[in-house]
């Protein structure tokens, strides 16, 4: 165990980072937060640390890759605003100059735009009347966002239409109603506890998204058990039912969330886990392939890729003796910002030239191919229920591979196989 996870007082005078929403999060209840564009932070869980810090080296290409343990805390600004600032911890000041804070949101700037406010206000002598009236028009819309709030999160399924033509990236950060769900219970929680406790470890983990342009967002629950070792009765029952009257049971995989942009109708499509428990084994093939349209067409070119890192990761975990997932979910993700095609008899030079937007506004006149290979990433998440023998502390230990999630690996790589050659792959 590293001195950073055993110390936990604050580095003294240590320059604070202003933690943001992470905007991607489709699926699970921990919240997840932006601590720069490369890295993202969740709640400390001593289990998946240890997981992190002890993994095989064969499956480090399956998992983010971690970075370290910091201090949260939770604080307010002068307006009252609740905000979520991470600290290196005592001792270690490695964590945090290691990664990139180029892009962070230093704590500083939450009072700078508080007291700009307050100047204005002070400087143009704007009257009484008037920022009453202006604080009670915002209290307002504050009120109708929160009921639209509430509207979204009991929205099992969301489609949104986007200004194609803008920065779709920016539209999708205020959509995602899952990544406002988890913040805004995260925040509530802390709040709640802030009176005996105001520092919390969160891990640093990297982000999967950060290089997809608009990332699409599959999050699937793998395997047929989903309580760990440890669980209470009531627990272990209640997720053995969850898993019983989903896809779980029979296929030992379910949709946990899903995000996802079709660029060819304009729009935004996200799923959540209330609707993924009650699809059965057709309407799980079924937003498989819904997740791979992008509102045109399949896209096919990134089948294959999917393929070929499942079967992979498939192999590696046939190899790994003792590992339990228990409620372990898998990532799939790819760009939903389309590479640029060019028609199948253009030059060399028409390649270079060829502009994304032309590539665009002419989509349909010609016959298309894309320019090089699209990427998709598969990768393991969510470790706080992991068991291993090596751990050496469990009450229960277990032998051979972890067939339960080796059977969902199989049968998503079986249904992805049927998706391929029924459009004709």
């Amino acid at each position: 165990m590293s001195p950073a996870f055993r110390a936990m007082d604050v580095e003294p005078r240590a320059k604070g980072i202003l933690l943001e929403p992470f905007v991607h999060q489709v699926g699970g209840h921990s919240c997840v937060l932006r601590f720069n564009e490369t890295t993202l932070c969740k709640p400390l869980v001593p289990r998946e640390h240890q997981f992190y810090e002890t993994l095989p080296a064969e499956m480090r290409k399956f998992t983010p890759q971690y970075k370290g343990v910091v201090s949260v805390s939770f604080e307010e600004d002068e307006d009252r605003n609740l905000c979520l600032i991470a600290y290196p911890l005592k001792g270690d000041h490695g964590t945090m100059d290691s990664v990139d804070n180029s892009d962070c949101e230093p704590k500083s700037k939450l009072l700078r735009w508080t007291n700009k406010k307050h100047h204005v206000l002070e400087t143009e002598k704007i009257p009484k009347d008037w920022v009453r009236q202006h604080r009670k028009e915002e209290k307002m819309k504050s009120h109708k966002l929160e009921e639209e709030f509430e509207w979204l999160k009991k929205s099992e399924v969301l489609y949104y239409s986007v200004e194609k033509k803008g920065n779709v990236s920016s539209q999708l950060k205020h959509y995602n109603p899952w990544s406002m769900k988890c913040h805004q219970q995260q925040l509530q929680r802390m709040k709640e506890n802030a009176k005996h406790r105001n520092q919390y470890k969160f891990i640093l983990l990297e982000n999967l998204t950060s290089r997809y342009e608009v990332p699409c967002v599959l999050d699937l629950k793998m395997g047929t058990r989903q309580h760990g070792d440890d669980a209470s009765e009531e627990k272990a029952a209640n997720q053995i039912r969850k898993c019983q009257q989903s896809t779980s049971a029979v296929i030992g995989v379910r949709v946990c969330g899903m995000q996802v942009y079709q660029a060819g109708s304009g729009q935004l499509m996200f799923m959540n886990k209330y609707h993924g428990r009650k699809l059965s084994v057709q309407g799980f093939k079924e937003a498989l392939f819904q997740f791979f349209h992008n509102g045109r067409y399949l896209r096919r070119e990134l089948l294959g890729p999917v393929l070929r890192k499942l079967t992979e990761l498939k192999s590696v975990l046939e190899r790994q003796e003792s590992y339990r997932f228990y409620s372990s979910s898998l990532l799939v993700i790819y760009d939903g910002k389309e590479r640029p095609e060019v028609a199948l008899d253009s030059d060399a030079e028409d390649l270079e030239d060829l502009s994304e937007e032309s590539a665009d506004e002419s989509a349909g006149a010609y016959a298309y191919k894309p320019i090089g290979t699209s990427s998709v990433d598969v990768r393991m998440i969510d470790f706080a229920h992991t068991t291993c023998r090596l751990y050496g502390e469990d009450s229960v230990v277990h032998e051979g591979q972890d067939a339960g999630y080796i059977f969902g690996l199989q049968s998503l790589i079986d249904i992805v196989t049927e998706i391929s050659e029924e459009s004709g792959e």
